[in-house]
């Protein structure tokens, strides 16, 4: 008996089309340049602050900040056995041990380490050179961005959410979607959904904070205008806000940065550079 041939079944191809798209120019050039500029700005602006900090890593509110009065934060450092130092973070009434990253570092008492400061190691006058310089340009690009989008209705069109995008069940379904990680599709994946307008109007008031209360902690601005320290409860508390804001846009960043790798990092960043946006027609993915 001789062998018979097997019969080969045809494989059937995979030759589903891929899921119908459409490109829009999202982003003018105004808003990618200024976004640009704001990144390179803040990583400046936070490394140098970073450097001012801890010249004095303390934190009050109010009229206080003398080296005798209680700090409500602190990032300071005791002498444990064998006069080894340990970092010390305080909030309050908490004490936390932050060894290595917070109050001591590389054997040196010093808020925040080496590698967050600009410079890396301890120089106040430099650090405040590079902060005001790069605040300086901060600020003149963020007041090119706000008359641009005001005379472009970049605000009304874009950032300031509809009557819809307000009702309470369609905040919610935009939560529940973000933690499903499901994108829109369609018409709403043209215009932003209302957590990214409630983030981006956040951060710009945010940013505007860091400005006015970066102000009221200059003696000579006090002086022109001494209504900043009544508005902000004195220097001491403008720091603080000043403090609490840097943080606040650090953590958008990190989730900013998140999220445009998982809804596609090529296409998110690609838009910010080219102004083209590119988001699917076809059902929900």
């Amino acid at each position: 008996m001789t062998d018979a041939a097997l019969p080969i079944e045809d494989v059937a191809l995979d030759t589903a089309p891929p899921p119908p798209t459409e490109t829009i120019y999202r982003h003018t050039r105004v808003v990618r340049v200024t976004h640009w500029i704001n990144l390179v700005c803040i990583v400046f602006l936070l490394f140098s602050g970073l450097q001012i900090f801890n010249a004095h890593p303390m934190l009050y509110w109010g009229k206080y900040g003398a080296d005798a009065d209680k700090p409500f934060v602190s990032l300071s450092a005791v002498y444990g056995p064998n006069h080894s130092l340990r970092g010390v973070t305080q909030i309050g009434p908490i004490k936390l041990p932050s060894t290595g990253l917070f109050g001591v570092s590389g054997n040196e008492i010093r808020g925040y380490p080496s590698w967050l400061t600009l410079p890396g190691s301890r120089n106040l006058a430099a650090g405040r050179r590079w902060h005001f310089f790069m605040a300086w340009i901060f600020v003149i690009n963020g007041l090119v961005y706000l008359v641009s989008s005001a005379v472009n209705r970049h605000f009304t069109r874009d950032l300031v959410p509809t009557r819809d995008q307000l009702k309470p069940a369609h905040i919610w379904q935009n939560i529940v979607d973000h933690a499903r990680l499901k994108h829109p599709v369609g018409e709403e994946a043209r215009v932003y959904n209302v957590l990214q307008k409630f983030a981006y109007l956040g951060v710009i008031l945010l940013m505007a904070l860091m400005v006015l209360t970066g102000l009221t902690m200059s003696p000579g601005i006090d002086a022109f205008a001494p209504g900043l320290l009544w508005v902000f409860g004195g220097r001491q508390s403008a720091r603080t806000i000043h403090w609490i804001c840097a943080n606040l846009i650090v953590l958008f960043v990190a989730v900013h940065v998140i999220e445009v790798f998982i809804a596609g990092v090529v296409n998110e960043i690609g838009s910010m550079i080219t102004g083209r946006y590119t988001y699917p027609t076809g059902a929900d993915h």
